[in-house]
């Protein structure tokens, strides 16, 4: 009977992170992965944080399939004719070992999976786990599979497998994602010459632009949207809760059209040619949301166990730093001979507890609540911002006193003096 040390269910950037440090530690490990091939189900661009790669694989640049270093951030609140925001960029980001980069998760997921397989673990691609194995006692010994019903033996089995996580379900490890708690994004791939992206965005070279922006552009729902520039092309998205397109019956795709045609977006992708198109869902409960992460011989990493910074838009880095943290611990223990019960594999949960990952993620904690009952960050306030800056701005022959007499005032009434010193409250509340 054949036994692996581990197995890993899924291939994405947390069960091949998890995979890799496993198989470079020596121990014998198994990935299965539903796809036709690691990032089969990825057509969309991303942003890639360097710093949790580098744990992993320290010299990554060297061959991954990168598109541009990002050089200059905007964060854009949008009305339905205008954006204003912050915007910022820096020469210090052209630096000898960039911090962010923009991907192309098919291609850079593809790589990364063949990093997993030259050091040594085995995946085994178009194949689904249908549930976990158990012994009597209820610990988790390996895995089945749609291949056939035998079991597939572990020590111990890291789930990686995504938001819905269905094999956790399947097993009674977690519950299903609520529709409040997972956002569905849906993102198209804008084709263009390098030296138009160029020559639009201002910058040369392998440098890049990330744009992200709330507003009236999501019509009144809990979301964001986002312009990415890779090396020929723009990936350029939005998304917003699933529970939110339920209950208001918008297609993202209406939503995204609307992006795309907004006065400060359009210019930016005029003359592209669209190849591809994808929606996927991402895990945005945030800390409140997280399932239980270990129990007597499994784990749970990624988007499975609702590891998304949503505030920051940060998701693959988490996926990385988790998988490696679970793979560390399943190393350890190995090393010290101790088994993977739920009692040891604890340490996973501790150095959760201990990293960047967790202490963010209960930073905001508070926050995914009051803004989805707070409608009005995304609507009133946009609006409210725009004709500020637009009566600032406009010389008309009115003296700059009346000015900000007419701005408070227009503040005022959209909001009224005492919703607007309730609404800077409960963001100051949420942000500690």
């Amino acid at each position: 009977m054949e036994k692996f040390d581990a197995i890993v269910v899924g291939a994405g950037p947390s069960g091949n992170a998890a995979s890799y440090t496993l198989a470079k530690a020596g121990l014998k490990v198994l990935q299965v992965e539903r796809g036709e091939y690691s990032g089969s189900k990825n057509v969309q661009g991303a942003i890639l944080y360097a710093k949790s790669l580098e744990k992993i694989i320290p010299n990554f640049r060297e061959d991954a399939p990168l598109e541009r270093h990002i050089v200059e951030q905007r964060l854009w609140m949008m009305d339905d004719k205008s954006h204003c925001g912050t915007h910022y960029r820096s020469d210090a980001f052209n630096e000898e070992l960039p911090n962010r980069y923009t991907i192309i998760r098919a291609q850079f997921d593809k790589w990364f999976n063949r990093q997993v397989q030259e050091a040594g673990a085995l995946v085994v691609c178009e194949t689904t786990v249908t549930e976990l194995a158990r012994d009597a006692s209820g610990k988790v010994i390996g895995i089945k599979t749609d291949r056939d019903d035998q079991i597939v033996y572990a020590d111990v089995v890291i789930m990686a497998d995504g938001v819905n996580s269905l094999v956790g379900q399947r097993s009674g490890l977690r519950k299903e994602i609520k529709p409040e708690h997972a956002a569905l994004a849906v993102k198209e791939m804008h084709f263009l010459p390098r030296e138009v992206l160029e020559q639009r965005f201002n910058v040369k070279d392998n440098e890049g632009v990330a744009i992200e922006a709330l507003g009236t552009v999501t019509m009144g729902l809990m979301g964001t949207a986002f312009l990415y520039t890779n090396g020929e092309s723009l990936s350029v998205g939005i998304g917003c809760l699933v529970s939110d397109f339920r209950d208001h019956g918008t297609s993202p795709y209406v939503m995204l059209e609307r992006f795309k045609k907004h006065p400060s977006i359009a210019p930016l992708i005029e003359g592209s040619e669209v190849k591809e198109y994808a929606a996927h869902l991402i895990p945005e409960g945030g800390f409140n949301a997280i399932p239980k992460v270990h129990g007597d011989g499994w784990l749970i990493v990624g988007d499975s166990g609702q590891f998304v910074n949503a505030m920051h838009r940060e998701g693959s880095n988490l996926a990385m730093e988790t998988g490696r943290m679970a793979a560390e611990t399943v190393i350890a223990l190995k090393t010290e001979g101790k088994a993977p019960t739920e009692a040891n594999l604890a340490r996973y949960r501790k150095a959760l507890e201990d990293s960047f990952v967790m202490k963010d993620l209960k930073k905001y904690r508070k926050l995914p609540e009051i803004v989805h009952k707070n409608r009005q960050f995304f609507t009133t306030y946009p609006e409210l911002m725009s004709k500020a800056a637009e009566t600032w701005f406009r010389v008309d022959g009115v003296d700059k006193l009346q000015k900000e007499k007419e701005i408070f005032r227009t503040f005022r009434n959209g909001r009224t003096l005492r919703g607007l010193i309730g609404d800077a409250v409960k963001i100051a509340r949420a942000w500690r």
